[in-house]
């Protein structure tokens, strides 16, 4: 129970900080582009790969902090994060045709949901 009350708090700490993080980049920079999105799983995923490095390399965590860092937090933050360590990972395993296919099918997969569900709500309420 104590981990998932970790990742639940990481969590609420990761959803604030990337609305206002979308919120800063949408003054900064306008609407025209996602840079907040772009920012945030660039940043995360970044963050992911220290974290990950870290925890494996140096420092011994307890699960619940590493489910309060990674899956909540960063995972509130952006779920790219956890996107770019599971591909990072396949590509240092050296398993680029298994990397590629679950990038591609991730990404193309992931729009074409997004397409699927904007019909669907669009044909109901049509």
């Amino acid at each position: 129970m104590n981990s998932i009350f970790a990742v639940a708090v990481g969590g609420a700490i990761g959803a604030s900080g990337r609305y206002l993080f979308n919120l800063q980049m949408m003054r900064l920079f306008g609407t025209n582009f996602p840079w907040g999105t772009l920012g945030v799983n660039i940043i995360g995923s970044f963050i992911m790969g220290v974290l990950a490095e870290s925890f494996a390399l140096r420092f011994n965590v307890s699960p619940e902090v590493r489910g309060f860092l990674m899956t909540g937090v960063l995972g509130g933050f952006t779920t790219f994060s956890a996107f770019s360590l599971e591909a990072g990972n396949m590509i240092e395993r050296d398993a680029f045709g298994l990397a590629g296919l679950y990038v591609a099918a991730s990404v193309v997969g992931s729009i074409l949901a997004l397409f699927l569900g904007l019909y669907a709500v669009r044909t109901v309420f049509a």
